[in-house]
């Protein structure tokens, strides 16, 4: 038997009045993947306890089955071990990214989806700059960067800049927890106020200005930790594993699991992303593979854009010519796989952010009964067999029927 985890990044959602009440994924179009609802078993999941950070990192931890109280590090540690920066053990690593500030408040966390090459430029000045021994800035993809602090504090309180679009900048920057954090805090906020004097005048902002596009005018760090421990799945599982995303966050939890990290040209993490490259990848995978997982981005930057209609666009897309291309492989070539689909967490447009709430989830496995639910969406969930899942329920009840 194989596994395959088709995961759509922020897909779950709220009721909508423009919608008539129902969510992006009760209205989109996913025939696939209704059809893998009806044919499996499924229920909700709690990626994220209401004491924990509705993250990304924290969630993804938990659909993979690591309990995120104890390996939950930071953001930025596990980007690292995507872009390949060795770590330290006194090493503090954060997440930076690259944002748009305007009239003293955050207008987007991404600054207009930056692209790659010019992000790379900017990064590349903040290093000549600001970079001394202690302190140093690793490029990433579009606007997610990371900053590593020698024998820094991830004693910090920090403020993802996705949850506080339209607040003011001054009042969110990073704060020390304890008196440890006190040093890093301050020189954080130094880089912060530096980095407004340095990129405004910087040509590729000047030219996107040009352009009536964002200017990537701040650098913002959140996210700190200090390197993480962790099992891989052939220590916990025997089994050989893949990982097919755009987004380093996934790259690098993929990295830690021991799994490959399967690289796809085209792969956007947005609406834009090269879906029929990362399925042939999967199929690929799976060939020499006995767990992949297939993290598509799009529904969750369309949540934190608050764009109803590019949500469902996403779900459309992920469905179409990323699930449907991969089943329709899984079923020509006879292969064995247990399938699970679900989102990370909620992303509701209304908001712009993640918040806590249990996500759906439906598992077919081949030689397993189905139960009565026909639909893939955050009610028709509850209706399944499952019931709620918590902690490493998930990943257990994929792995083992």
């Amino acid at each position: 038997m194989k596994y395959l985890i088709f995961l759509g990044d922020g897909m779950a959602d709220y009721p909508l009045p423009e919608l008539d009440g129902k969510t992006p994924l009760q209205v989109a179009r996913k025939p696939v993947i209704d059809r893998l609802a009806r044919l499996g078993r499924n229920g909700t999941f709690v990626t994220v306890e209401p004491d924990m950070p509705p993250g990304s990192e924290v969630a993804n931890l938990s659909v993979l089955g690591y309990d995120p109280k104890r390996y939950y590090q930071g953001r930025g540690v596990i980007e690292a071990a995507s872009l390949g920066v060795r770590l330290e053990p006194e090493d503090v690593a954060l997440r930076c990214n690259l944002l748009c500030i305007r009239d003293g408040r955050i207008k987007n966390h991404s600054a207009g989806h930056i692209s790659t090459e010019e992000a790379r430029l900017l990064i590349e000045e903040l290093n000549r700059q600001l970079a001394t021994p202690e302190i140093r800035f690793y490029p990433g993809f579009t606007y997610r960067h990371l900053c590593v602090l020698k024998n820094g504090s991830p004693e910090l309180e920090c403020f993802p800049p996705h949850d506080h679009v339209g607040e003011e900048a001054l009042a969110l920057l990073p704060r020390a927890k304890s008196p440890a954090g006190e040093d890093t805090a301050r020189t954080l906020r130094e880089l912060i106020l530096k980095s407004w004097e340095i990129l405004p005048g910087q040509a590729v902002n000047l030219n996107r200005t040009l352009q009536g596009k964002d200017p990537a005018n701040s650098i913002w760090f959140w996210s700190p930790g200090r390197k993480p421990q962790m099992p891989t799945y052939q220590e916990l599982y025997g089994l050989k594993g893949a990982v097919i995303a755009a987004v380093d966050l996934i790259k690098g939890l993929g990295v830690y699991a021991g799994f490959d990290v399967i690289e796809v040209p085209g792969a956007t993490g947005l609406l834009d992303t090269n879906y029929e490259g990362k399925a042939d990848a999967a199929l690929g995978a799976l060939a020499d593979h006995d767990f992949v997982f297939v993290h598509l981005e799009a529904p969750d930057e369309a949540g934190h854009s608050r764009d109803v209609r590019q949500k469902i666009e996403a779900i459309e897309r992920f469905d179409a010519r990323l699930v449907a291309r991969v089943m329709k492989g899984i079923e020509e070539q006879g292969l064995s796989v247990a399938v699970a689909v679900l989102p990370d967490h909620l992303t509701p447009v209304t908001k712009g952010n993640h918040v806590h709430g249990p996500v759906p989830v439906a598992i077919y496995h081949p030689h397993l009964s189905p139960d009565t639910v026909d639909r893939f969406d955050e009610v028709s969930a509850r209706a399944g067999i499952l019931g709620e899942l918590h902690g490493d329920q998930f990943i257990r009840t994929l792995l083992q029927g």
